[in-house]
């Protein structure tokens, strides 16, 4: 299984491949920068609460005949991310709101179809 992560460079810059991504605990654990037992426990909440299901969010891969890890979805990293407080989260959070809105800002344009100027008779 061919896997994609979420990055943050040293310099901030946000990566989020455009193929599927599936993280192990461990890179969501760098990705927010906070400890394991942080990660699990959220995952834990996630699945309790509903918002997403284990076996929609979670795969179990083989790396070889005797190693093996779970992995998590894309969705799984934003749900993440908006129940997590620290630095890497925030960074994910203001990322995917960016992409969501847009980067374009918005353009209104005013067109008058009278005659004269606006304000003159």
């Amino acid at each position: 299984m061919k896997r994609n992560i979420i990055e943050i460079t040293e310099h901030g810059t946000i990566t989020i491949p455009s193929e599927i991504v599936w993280m192990s605990e461990e890179e969501l654990v760098s990705l927010f920068g906070v400890i394991a037992p942080t990660v699990r426990a959220a995952i834990k909440a996630v699945y309790k609460s509903g918002i997403l299901k284990e076996y929609e969010a979670q795969r179990y891969i083989h790396l070889s005949d005797k190693c093996h890890m779970d992995v998590y979805s894309l969705e799984m990293a934003i749900v993440l991310a908006f129940r997590i407080n620290s630095y890497g989260a925030e960074k994910i959070r203001g990322e995917v709101l960016k992409r969501i809105y847009g980067r374009k800002e918005k353009v209104c344009y005013l067109f008058s179809l009278a005659n004269s100027p606006i304000g003159m008779s």
